[in-house]
């Protein structure tokens, strides 16, 4: 599944792919190239980036569900 983005985040991520090619290689490139840099960065690491999210979110909810089960075990009052 091609993972998209909207286009203000687009716009915002391309102008900080240029920034980053003027501050850390001292080259310009234009928008097309910083989207061609995002689109091949979205294809082959975007996936793994978001599988390890979702990884990070069935953790969290593990816990929060473990704790329930705590919590709903308390003695009830006779």
């Amino acid at each position: 599944m091609p993972i998209s983005l909207p286009d203000p985040t687009r716009r915002h991520l391309t102008r900080a792919i240029q920034a980053y090619f003027q501050d850390e290689r001292d080259e310009t490139i234009g928008d097309l190239q910083a989207g061609f840099v995002l689109d091949f960065v979205l294809e082959e690491i975007g996936p793994s980036i978001y599988n390890q999210g979702l990884r990070d979110a069935q953790a969290r909810l593990r816990v929060v569900v473990d704790d329930l089960d705590v919590a709903l075990g308390e003695p009830e009052p006779v």
